[in-house]
């Protein structure tokens, strides 16, 4: 069975984090471990209070499931402090996992701050060079280069060559908060970028989607998928939860989600589109 562990925050109404990341997981037919660094009490409003696991506790939960399970991939989400960022990093370090998608989690979609200012710099020397993907958003880009954010498809590019020279095999630039015609995903990789664009699709409920979309990401490649067939199916898994959200937030203002026009297909046997 392939298995995939997510090292991240717990969601008590299950939308994102690590509950997220399990359905997600589920769905793409992959066994999934946890590591809990931080328990959440929040919902789509927002998040009222956070309580954060002790490194050893984190470092006692990668023991356990490093010692028993082979891990294919590791997701990386919600890591709330230095100390807990550090005793991941060492982790991997020793671990070393075939594939690591690092998920810049830097504040929850309410704005929330989820990691400490003081674990910037730790991410970006120690967590970044151990990833295969990153996938920031364009606010999370902007502070792990201290600069300002990317507003254009050109910009996206030019901050996603600056973070891959910080370590990481590949990162994925994703569009969503950029006033563009279409929701563009950029992946940057050594070899150059490839353009992912769909229309944009209404909807009031973007809690998770950085979760998920990283979570799939995991799953195809634990699955041997190739990184840009990864990112496109897991895009696609996430239009299909977007559109079957039955309960959308009466008082949020609308707002665009990235979006494709075909339904993920199944993966093939060996994992290869």
């Amino acid at each position: 069975m392939t298995r995939v562990l997510s090292i991240a925050g717990s969601d008590s109404c299950g939308g994102a984090g690590l509950q997220a990341d399990l359905k997600t997981f589920a769905a793409f037919g992959v066994d999934g471990a946890t590591v809990v660094t931080a328990v959440t009490a929040q919902n789509t409003a927002g998040i009222r209070a956070i309580r954060t696991m002790s490194a050893a506790m984190v470092r006692a939960q990668m023991d356990a499931v490093f010692e028993e399970q082979a891990i294919d991939a590791v997701k990386l989400g919600m890591l709330a402090n230095a100390d807990i960022a550090a005793t991941v990093a060492r982790q991997l370090e020793r671990r070393r996992p075939p594939f690591v998608v690092l998920d810049p989690v830097l504040l929850a979609t309410s704005g929330a701050p989820l990691l400490q200012a003081a674990a910037v710099d730790l991410l970006r020397t120690r967590l970044l060079p151990l990833a295969g993907c990153l996938t920031p958003n364009l606010a999370e880009a902007a502070v792990l280069l201290n600069a300002p954010q990317a507003t254009d498809e050109a910009a996206m590019a030019r901050q996603g060559r600056a973070l891959l020279a910080l370590g990481p095999r590949s990162v994925l630039m994703k569009g969503g908060h950029a006033a563009l015609p279409e929701a563009v995903d950029l992946l940057v990789t050594p070899q150059g970028v490839q353009r992912f664009a769909a229309p944009w699709v209404a909807t009031a409920r973007l809690h998770g989607t950085g979760c998920m979309l990283a979570a799939g990401i995991a799953a195809a490649l634990a699955k041997t998928c190739p990184l840009h067939h990864a990112v496109d199916r897991s895009r696609r898994h996430l239009r299909q939860v977007l559109l079957h959200r039955a309960f959308p937030r009466p008082s949020a203002p609308d707002t665009m989600i990235r979006a494709s026009n075909a339904r993920p297909p199944p993966l093939p046997p060996g994992g290869t589109p």
